[in-house]
């Protein structure tokens, strides 16, 4: 009977889980504005948030005080990293996150990064900012969230998917 509810669960948190989830997290190395490098590796044994996003987005602007609210929360038990890419650079990136008193790297990628986490293509161009992806400490992506999933994208929503991954 365990064994059953076990794989209903299971089941359940399949269907459950963003378009790009339950694969292995695409590995990269990006820099910071201080030319920094910073790997998903370097997080292992940690929930890692990855959040890619433009600073001219408004939605990118609320989820990034969201995120300040999750770092304060959970401290040294996840670790965040968020991604630009153009238009942006390091400039944009270093002015925003002054403004949102952002504590975690900001990191620039020239589109590689994004290709191989949104999976896009000439055939699938499309990109919607912000995107989240929540990482296990084994380097899963877990689930994932567009900024149009407003209810995932809060306090409560992440809170509850990032406790789920820490157990």
């Amino acid at each position: 009977m365990k064994t059953i509810a076990l794989l209903a669960l299971t089941t359940l948190a399949l269907f459950a889980a963003g378009d790009y989830s339950n694969r292995r997290a695409p590995g990269f190395s990006l820099a910071d504005s201080h030319y920094q490098q910073h790997d998903p590796q370097d997080y292992r044994g940690k929930v890692l948030v990855l959040d890619v996003m433009l600073t001219t987005c408004p939605v990118c602007t609320k989820l990034a005080d969201t995120l300040v609210a999750v770092q304060k929360k959970y401290g040294e038990r996840i670790g965040i990293l968020s991604i630009l890419t153009l238009p942006d650079n390091f400039q944009t990136g270093d002015k925003f996150a002054a403004e949102h008193k952002i504590q975690w790297p900001i990191l620039f990628d020239s589109g590689q990064v994004l290709m191989s986490y949104l999976k896009v293509t000439p055939v699938a161009p499309q990109v919607h900012f912000p995107h989240l992806f929540l990482i296990d400490k084994e380097g899963t992506i877990r689930n994932d969230f567009e900024g149009t999933d407003e209810q995932n994208l809060t306090l409560e929503g992440l809170s509850k998917e990032i406790d789920r991954l820490l157990k």
